[in-house]
């Protein structure tokens, strides 16, 4: 087990990506605190956690919030005393329209989540990871913030805004033995993220949603959505000791859509 004697903050782990990291991260030894704004699902995802034998603790917070954050990281260290690790998985798609129609409000609740939470989450790790000189910080990104997708403006300029804050991070961090990178997922078919978005599309342009999946899957080499499980996999390996000379970097799990 690559992760034991590891403790883990996965946030935006009640479903989806996130849960399938926080069982990843368990699998590979890790205890987990299973974060994010939904009470019953973190429970649930702590639940399975713990039934397979190891360690997690279950909070419900809004990591857009300075106090959200703050209950986050006092459970994980009143739980299990230390923070190795923390995956900044939470991020909402946010209102799907041209950017002419997307109100202010809108946009600043995307940011607030998606760019603003793994700010804070960090802020408030980093100083143990550097007094202790190791830690390992993972962001979620997207292709979203790689490539030209139309009525997500808000959701891509936050994903590509965490890819800077990733670099930053790394540059800041490797002098204190932290290693910060990302994990880009294409499109993950399972997710209700994905069904929001192309339901929302299909909508607008008058599709249907399998059509609007499929026409987003054609510019990848492998012509098919990803896994939770494929993306889980990459963010066990990028916070483990396997990926020790990794920083800086984001890692595209996209089936090959993007080359950068």
């Amino acid at each position: 087990m690559r992760l034991k004697g590891r403790v883990a903050i996965v946030t935006g782990a009640g479903r989806g990506i996130g849960r399938a990291i926080a069982l990843r991260l368990a699998e590979e030894g890790a205890d987990v605190v299973v974060t994010a704004r939904n009470d019953s699902e973190v429970r649930s995802v702590a639940a399975e956690i713990q039934k397979a034998g190891r360690r997690a603790a279950a909070v419900a917070a809004d990591v857009g919030t300075e106090s959200g954050c703050e209950k986050i990281v006092a459970a994980a260290r009143e739980g299990f005393g230390a923070i190795h690790i923390l995956v900044n998985n939470a991020g909402i798609l946010g209102a799907v329209k041209p950017i002419q129609e997307i109100t202010a409000v809108e946009w600043d609740e995307v940011i607030k989540t998606n760019l603003r939470g793994p700010f804070l989450m960090s802020r408030l790790v980093l100083p143990e990871m550097y007094q202790r000189g190791s830690g390992v910080i993972l962001n979620i990104t997207s292709i979203a913030g790689k490539a030209a997708f139309a009525m997500s403006g808000a959701y891509a300029a936050s994903k590509a805004a965490l890819a800077g804050l990733t670099r930053t991070l790394a540059s800041e961090g490797a002098a204190n033995g932290v290693r910060v990178n990302a994990v880009s997922p294409g499109p993950v078919a399972e997710t209700k993220m994905i069904g929001e978005l192309t339901g929302s599309l299909a909508a607008h342009f008058h599709s249907e949603s399998d059509q609007v999946l499929q026409q987003m899957v054609q510019g990848a080499l492998q012509k098919r959505p990803q896994k939770v499980e494929e993306i889980a996999a990459a963010a066990a390996f990028l916070v483990s000791d396997d990926a020790s000379a990794i920083t800086g970097q984001t890692l595209n799990v996209d089936g090959g859509m993007a080359f950068y």
